[in-house]
């Protein structure tokens, strides 16, 4: 009886210790585990791609929070509002001032179309496009947006452009996880990732100058949570 007692309590944590990631490296998990505690929530999601695939925020709607999704590709927001039609789905390139620039674009859907000359780098199968780009708080102001849970953006490499025109005083997200790309690493696999690189790159001095604590890193995106943050 006690060897079929504990066989049921295997079975048992195997059916339900099991959590099922939908980003790329897992940061999902790390960002639901830190927001256990709140049942609902709003997130932002800049250069949000595709609404379930390597998708940092799925998890968090799956239990019930919404947000505002952005990003430069129509098709991925087609996409976002066939899946998520409830939640603000908006197809707009995103930088650090209302203007235009180059995009640079290998093909609709794309995970690394980029206005990040850097980002490419020896890469030959794209096209140039001029595209409209806005501020992240002409945006968020747009919306009435007032107060964010969670900030996730990847935008290969043009992160910290954004952020530039971004009133992060006001909307004072509680965790925002953000993509690093390390233009010294040689060949792009975690096992290549220095951490010293990570403490001089210009994001990890942004989030810390504005009282952010870097709590966790998930391949290549950085989490950073609020010091006035209490789950």
């Amino acid at each position: 009886m006690s060897k079929f007692i504990d066989k049921l309590s295997i079975l048992k944590k195997k059916i339900y210790s099991t959590k099922k990631s939908y980003s790329f490296g897992g940061c999902d998990l790390l960002i639901d585990y830190i927001f256990k505690s709140q049942k609902k929530g709003f997130y932002l999601d800049v250069g949000c791609q595709h609404p379930i695939s390597n998708n940092n925020t799925y998890l968090l709607y799956k239990r019930g929070w919404s947000g505002m999704n952005i990003d430069l590709d129509p098709k991925n927001i087609r996409l976002f509002d066939l899946d998520r039609p409830d939640e603000i789905n908006i197809c707009k390139c995103v930088s650090s001032d209302n203007s235009k620039k180059d995009l640079f674009f290998f093909h609709s859907g794309s995970p690394i179309n980029s206005l990040e000359k850097k980002t490419i780098k020896d890469k030959t199968n794209f096209s140039l496009k001029k595209i409209e780009t806005f501020t992240l708080n002409s945006i968020l102001k747009d919306y009435k947006i007032k107060e964010i849970d969670y900030f996730n953006i990847d935008v290969e490499g043009h992160e910290i452009d954004i952020l530039k025109n971004f009133d992060i005083k006001y909307y004072k997200p509680k965790v925002i996880s953000v993509e690093f790309i390390d233009y010294q690493m040689k060949k792009l696999e975690f096992k290549n990732n220095n951490i010293n690189r990570v403490l001089k790159s210009d994001l990890y001095r942004y989030f810390i100058s504005n009282d952010y604590h870097f709590v966790n890193w998930s391949h290549a995106d950085l989490i950073f949570v609020h010091k006035d943050f209490k789950d």
